[in-house]
């Protein structure tokens, strides 16, 4: 089958279909004169934190530093351990290590790649001070599995939700499960802003008012400051974007998740049900497909002949982080985490976006088809 380029993902089409909305919002920020902080940013904090289902929702700069300002907030410090998946982007490890402390990286589960609970009890020691659990791909982790771990150790935990806004399991939504959520709002994501932008989440008083000081340099009143904080303020622009971007998040959520349910008829009609491991969706979750990601045998040569026919499809992520270059002084080395090396070597995300057609999909599909036949 041949047809027009398949785009991984399409954000002018998002930005098309809402762009009456868009503007004129972003053309009140500007005539506002308030381009940092401000009323903007509190009403979209205010909407976020209901769309949560927390008390406190605090906008930062981006989704790496919502990380690195809730370790600082729960004072991890330099020889503290935080356990953490090496399956996710680097900025969940990243954080750790630049507060002087120590990733240690526990597998994941082979089914959904998600970190496992139980290989997390397996790491713990008594130099462990959080657990950092990823949402990874649209998918929460198994909330009930992280508190009783937490409250067993008593360890604070800290959700890496940068890939699951409007994700639930078991009737609660990412960023609500732990201590403190932290969100990216980078423009691939689900809920994403015209630039880089993230947020943390909340329901603990003490924590939702040390975070909003360590975004603004530690200062809770100007030229005080209690402690060395961030400049790490969410724009009034990004905000009036989000906020109005917010108000359509579930349902291109749903339009998301009927994209997947569309994809896995396509392919066990195309007999590769067998061939190529579809993403599972656990009972009791609403999983937000930020990415649609397969497991396929040799996905090199898969994706390369997939681009070859202009259909993007991307790797998420080749080089687990325990393998990373600079962090090998962890000690890391292959073998070591067996699913996730595992996971590194098979998985491969496909065209997934609301606005998705049927007919782009029947071509992906197809040109998978034709690669295995």
């Amino acid at each position: 089958m041949s047809g027009s380029p398949v785009p991984q993902l399409d954000l002018m089409a998002q930005y098309e279909a809402i762009a009456g909305e868009i503007e004129p919002a972003v053309l009140e920020v500007l005539r506002s004169g308030r381009w940092v902080l401000g009323e903007h940013v509190q009403a979209f904090e205010a909407d976020a934190a209901r769309s949560v289902g927390v008390p406190h929702a605090i906008g930062c700069a981006s989704g790496s530093d919502a990380l690195l300002i809730a370790l600082m907030a729960l004072d991890i410090r330099p020889g503290d351990e935080v356990v953490t998946t090496a399956f996710s982007f680097f900025a969940t490890a990243s954080a750790i290590t630049r507060l002087g402390a120590r990733p240690v990286f526990a597998d994941i589960r082979a089914d959904d790649f998600l970190l496992d609970p139980d290989a997390v009890r397996a790491v713990i020691t008594p130099r462990t001070r959080a657990l950092l659990p990823v949402h990874l791909y649209g998918q929460c982790v198994d909330f009930a599995a992280f508190a009783a771990i937490g409250a067993e150790h008593r360890l604070p935990i800290v959700e890496d939700a940068a890939q699951a806004f409007g994700a639930t399991r078991d009737g609660t939504a990412a960023g609500a499960g732990g201590d403190l959520g932290c969100f990216s709002f980078y423009p691939t994501k689900n809920l994403g802003a015209a630039g880089d932008a993230g947020l943390l989440s909340t329901r603990d008083d003490r924590l939702a008012a040390r975070v909003r000081r360590l975004r603004e340099h530690g200062s809770e009143k100007r030229y005080e400051h209690v402690e060395v904080g961030l400049n790490s303020r969410l724009d009034a622009i990004q905000a009036a974007i989000l906020r109005v971007k917010l108000a359509h998040v579930d349902a291109w959520s749903d339009a998301r998740a009927a994209r997947a349910a569309t994809y896995a008829d396509l392919f066990r009609s195309a007999g590769l049900d067998g061939t190529v491991t579809l993403p599972p969706v656990h009972a009791g979750a609403r999983h937000i497909f930020h990415q649609y990601v397969i497991r396929a045998p040799r996905r090199d040569a898969l994706r390369d002949h997939l681009r070859a026919r202009q259909i993007g499809c991307e790797v998420y992520y080749p080089i687990p982080l325990h393998l990373q270059q600079c962090f090998a002084e962890l000690g890391g080395r292959q073998g070591s985490l067996p699913e996730t090396e595992r996971a590194s070597r098979e998985v491969l995300a496909l065209p997934m976006y609301p606005e998705l057609t049927q007919t782009q999909q029947e071509r992906v599909v197809a040109e998978v088809a034709s690669f295995f036949r």
